[in-house]
């Protein structure tokens, strides 16, 4: 995000441009708190010496709104970031524990979700995807040991400041508000039929939805759950599919309304109230966060119902019990300038096998396996946060991209193509086999022919006696790309936010320190610095 600043230098207020991805009461809120925040600078400056700021003063300027949140680190363990977050405001330890992905599949980025619930304007604490399980049951245990005032206090003042990324003010298209509608065009495999994956290029037509974006954005679809998958939890529930439910049958509110993945907690509760014994024991640890048989990361709803068989819960308790069908979110992977009225993903369907059931992921599945051309569905646009093309394109860019982590940089080529762009630019790619897993190879191999792609390195981690990654083929460059950063160059990191990501950064760091004549703690200054500075961006999942 950038600033405008309209006054002199003594008077300066950031002023939120109308072109950035917020809506007119975001930016009102915003451009109110520079200003607030400025004249209590003033206000400071005012003060002798020998004097303190006042308290409002010092908690605005102070630990609570410039700690640099340490924990903003997607790769850092939940109980690592909640040591760095102790002893802070509760709106920065509700902030430590989410996933710290800023993917915006909440509806917020992970700062303002926790804002929100702190300020008491959002209540649900089962948003955060990428976090699941742990992150809610952290939040609702901080907001359980919060002291009331701590909890309530900021509910008055905050609540009329802190507006939701998805306030329903947004434009039809542009939050999961107010979705609109977009046209299945087909998910044509990518790989060769030999391969482990079987990942997509996903097609929509967006000509009549209103919407538009830009390289980096994401693409939110609302998508449903596997029919096959609703009738074994009908069966396992012994409910009949027809009972009526908010204006729909049982199974239909199943297939489109509710998530059926990992259980909640409240499903525990409700099975330890209807079965007794040693299950009831079971369900109430499960309920308090515990694993008496090994495998609660793993129980899905119909593995609970099977779990604590033979049940047979009321339907409309049941679906109290379960969290809401979130829409996805995917990276997207085409250009308006090279696919007008066109959008593209790169997707991995998610299939795995566990306890002799075959596991699908909703979405992936979903768009894979059954949509049919032509199906019309609920979509909207989720505009990047720090992440997209730089404003000259002229600029250098090095891309890491490992498997579907292209999405985005096959987005930014086929852009500074159409849009003849005259800065070099380097893409890191690797997956298991060059033979098979080589997406978008004749795409690629153009853009380097056409001089889009300026070079090009891969890494195939199964075709050679040792493993090889995306920042192995990274530290083998590194004194050529140690001289594009040097000449300017942003880069860019999509994938894998546990290993992929971290492995990178610290390839960066490494680089710093064999090429650049740096320390270990300068050479992670360096990077920090990147990314302050808007050139060192991830998009990580």
């Amino acid at each position: 995000m950038t600033v405008q600043e309209t006054r002199p230098a003594s008077q300066r207020v950031p002023v939120i441009p109308d072109g950035a991805p917020f809506s007119a009461e975001q930016r009102s809120w915003l451009n109110g708190f520079f200003a607030g925040l400025l004249s209590l600078e003033a206000e400071a400056r005012a003060l002798p010496l020998t004097g303190g700021l006042p308290d409002a003063a010092a908690k605005a300027i102070g630990a609570e709104e410039d700690d640099g949140a340490p924990w903003h680190d997607a790769a850092m363990p939940i109980a690592e970031r909640m040591q760095l977050a102790e002893g802070r405001p509760l709106k920065r330890q509700l902030y430590a524990a989410m996933a710290q992905q800023d993917c915006g599949q909440c509806g917020y980025l992970c700062e303002t979700y926790s804002a929100a619930i702190a300020a008491g304007t959002e209540s649900k604490l089962n948003l955060c995807a990428p976090g699941g399980k742990e992150t809610s049951r952290m939040l609702k245990k901080l907001l359980e040991e919060a002291p009331a005032s701590a909890a309530a206090a900021p509910a008055t003042a905050v609540a009329a400041e802190t507006p939701a990324a998805d306030t329903p003010s947004g434009a039809a298209g542009y939050c999961r508000e107010k979705p609109v509608e977009a046209v299945f065009l087909g998910a044509r495999r990518i790989t060769a039929e030999a391969s482990d994956k079987d990942t997509r290029h996903v097609a929509f037509d967006i000509a009549g939805s209103g919407i538009d974006y830009a390289p980096g954005d994401s693409f939110g679809l609302f998508a449903q759950n596997d029919p096959a998958l609703v009738d074994a939890v009908l069966a396992a529930m012994r409910a009949p599919a027809e009972f009526p439910v908010g204006g729909k049958s049982l199974r239909q509110a199943l297939i489109e309304d509710y998530a059926l993945g990992t259980a909640p907690d409240m499903l525990f509760e409700l099975m330890s109230y209807i079965t007794g014994g040693e299950r009831r024991r079971k369900a109430r640890l499960l309920a308090k966060g515990e694993d008496p048989d090994g495998d609660a990361a793993t129980m899905d709803v119909l593995q609970t119902l099977e779990r604590f068989a033979p049940v047979h819960p009321d339907p409309e308790a049941f679906l109290e019990c379960l969290e809401p069908l979130q829409p996805r979110l995917y990276s997207i992977s085409s250009s308006p300038l090279a696919t007008p009225g066109e959008l593209h993903l790169t997707v991995d369907p998610v299939r795995y096998d566990i306890a002799g059931r075959r596991r699908l992921g909703v979405a992936s599945t979903f768009l894979a396996d059954r949509l049919t051309p032509g199906t019309r569905l609920k979509v909207y646009l989720q505009k990047a946060h720090g992440f997209g093309l730089p404003a000259d394109a002229a600029t250098p860019i090095i891309m890491v991209g490992p498997g579907t982590g292209i999405a985005p940089f096959r987005s930014f080529l086929w852009h500074r193509c159409a849009a003849k762009a005259p800065g070099k630019a380097w893409l890191f790619f690797g997956h298991q086999h060059e033979a098979t897993d080589f997406f978008y190879r004749d795409e690629i191999e153009g853009f380097l022919g056409n001089g889009t792609l300026t070079r090009l390195s891969t890494a195939w981690s199964r075709d050679g006696a040792e493993k090889v990654y995306v920042q192995d083929r990274m530290r083998e460059a590194g004194a050529e790309l140690w001289r594009w950063l040097g000449e300017g160059a942003h880069l860019y990191v999509c994938g894998d936010a546990k290993r992929m990501a971290k492995d990178v950064e610290t390839a960066v760091v490494a680089i710093a320190v064999a090429h650049g004549a740096k320390s270990e703690a300068q050479a992670a200054q360096l990077v920090a610095d990147l990314k302050a500075q808007g050139r060192y961006q991830a998009d990580v999942y």
